[in-house]
């Protein structure tokens, strides 16, 4: 059974900087695609960042330049860097991982329980 386990969200300042970490753990042969979403009350939920096993990462275009994927493969962890955060951003963070459990099996995605991320002042 494959488990993502999410920390790092938070209240911070507009303008101020949070970083989520993602770590996966369970049977895991290997990691395909990971990534960031977000929803925020009212909206549908949304990619915020991915990152795929030869490293190419995308962004959204209203993080581009403030939100930065990362990743530890052996620690099968991955981070989410996010700064100069906006009220805008304010949403529950959810890390996503498309994962192989064996070489024998079919990539099945698996999601975090979501953290909660609060731009104010």
């Amino acid at each position: 059974q494959v488990q993502l386990v999410e920390s790092g969200g938070g209240l911070v300042q507009p303008g101020g900087s949070l970083r989520l970490s993602c770590a996966a753990s369970g049977n895991i042969f290997s990691i395909n695609v990971m990534g960031w979403y977000r929803q925020a009350p009212g909206k549908q939920r949304e990619s915020v960042a991915t990152m795929s096993s030869g490293g190419i990462s995308n962004y959204a275009e209203s993080v581009k330049g403030r939100f930065t994927i990362s990743r530890d493969n052996a620690k099968n962890t991955w981070y989410l860097q996010m700064n100069s955060l906006k009220p805008e951003d304010t949403a529950v963070y959810y890390c996503n991982a498309a994962i192989r459990a064996t070489w024998y099996s079919t990539t099945a995605v698996y999601w975090g329980q979501g953290t909660q991320v609060t731009v104010s002042s």
